[in-house]
């Protein structure tokens, strides 16, 4: 069985969530969102797991998990972002795998922002970066998550270099642009397809 699986990548806040909804809803085509199923994977008995660790630290009044205080906690240190992968990750991939081939033979849309640091190329059947110049990716990340200047700063760099990611793709996508622009090289990308 031939299925295609194109594995969408790239920086944070650089546009793959604009890319796979367009895929979507004008291809049709099923999105697996990895981070979708790491949520989920913070819900279930890895939350045993959490509290263990971290105690009182990244819970609000309420005993429910505050992802702000967990991120910034990962986002200074390598070892505890280390240590939540390792917790999270196979989850991640299990529900990619599972979805997948629900929707086999036909073709899906995998979103794994750390597609090449989780090592999760093997899923995938084409591998497309999502990229943009690094200011932009600043001010987006800023806007979106209500961030300060260092803490996207902070984040940014917990990442593989988007100059890596564009490098390891097969396919490159820069949202720097238009949405036209962006939709037409999206276009073109999936041209095998049609």
């Amino acid at each position: 069985m031939n299925q295609r699986i194109i594995g969408i990548t790239g920086g944070i806040a650089t546009g793959k969530t604009t890319v796979s909804d367009y895929l979507h809803r004008n291809y049709q085509l099923p999105i697996l969102d990895a981070d979708i199923y790491a949520r989920q994977a913070l819900s279930d008995y890895r939350l045993a797991s959490l509290k263990e660790r971290y105690g009182k630290l990244i819970f609000n009044e309420q005993g429910e998990l505050d992802r702000r205080k967990l991120g910034a906690i990962i986002f200074e240190s390598v070892v505890e972002r280390q240590w939540l992968e390792r917790l999270i990750h196979p989850y991640v991939k299990t529900c990619l795998l599972e979805q997948a081939s629900i929707h086999a033979p036909a073709t899906v849309v995998m979103v794994i922002p750390l597609l090449f640091e989780a090592k999760m190329e093997g899923l995938v059947t084409e591998i497309w970066a999502i990229a943009c110049d690094h200011q932009q990716q600043l001010h987006r990340l800023v806007t979106r998550n209500h961030l300060t200047i260092p803490e996207a700063e902070q984040r940014i760099a917990s990442q593989m270099a988007l100059s890596e990611k564009m490098e390891l793709a097969d396919v490159v996508i820069f949202n720097s642009g238009n949405l036209d622009d962006l939709f037409h090289q999206i276009d073109q990308a999936l041209q095998p397809l049609t």
